[in-house]
């Protein structure tokens, strides 16, 4: 069973996306990490994350670089976004995620576009949302925990650049695939968000 479950940031697709591989037991994979690894690469390397040869040479990372906490940061969150906007970059890392996909048993993959690009045969879709408001204070209280010192006012700037990004790149761009079904996780706390998500996939398999 592949499971593939799209939205964009903080709007609580990550955690779904793991409650539902240990809830099927199905391995997971963050796409948007690798991306975030990508983005990352291109910094330490001195290049520009705008520049396609200089994202592009950032696909070379070491699988090790997935592992590093600096990848959650929102300064490398920011990075991913625009080496993201590459057709080459996501070409390069297409067959990484549709391997995953494909795995005998099937998979949970969590992303921007696996619903539409790489899975679109995937037994359940999901889209997750949220409004910009309750994303940003989600990660507000997050970065908050971890000591990160940032106004709400900012991760709200962050989050609508990065959805204007995601939104408007010409390459598949963040939109629900036709059949996927949406859950909007704004006035859902965490164990809501995660039943509301096992009951689609149940339904969708069972349909």
């Amino acid at each position: 069973m592949i499971i593939a479950v799209d939205g964009p940031t903080a709007s609580g697709k990550g955690t779904i996306a793991k409650a539902l591989a240990g809830h099927f037991n199905l391995p997971h994979l963050d796409t948007g990490l690798l991306y975030r690894a990508v983005g990352y690469q291109c910094a330490r390397n001195g290049g520009e994350p705008n520049s396609l040869a200089d994202a592009l040479a950032a696909c070379a990372f070491d699988d090790s670089l997935l592992d590093d906490p600096a990848l959650r940061t929102e300064e490398v969150g920011g990075l991913a976004s625009r080496v993201s906007v590459h057709n080459a970059v996501r070409k390069a890392l297409f067959e990484r995620q549709r391997a995953f996909a494909m795995q005998d048993g099937g998979a949970v993959l969590d992303g921007r576009d696996i619903g539409t690009v790489i899975a679109p045969e995937a037994d359940a879709k999901l889209f997750i949302t949220a409004s910009v408001e309750a994303r940003a204070r989600r990660r507000f209280l997050e970065m908050r925990g971890r000591g990160v010192q940032v106004t709400l006012l900012e991760i709200q700037d962050d989050l609508r650049r990065r959805d204007e990004r995601d939104r408007n790149r010409d390459v598949a761009p963040l939109v629900p695939a036709e059949d996927a079904m949406v859950i909007d996780t704004s006035a859902l706390d965490k164990d809501e968000a995660i039943a509301a998500a096992i009951a689609a996939v149940e339904e969708a398999v069972s349909s």
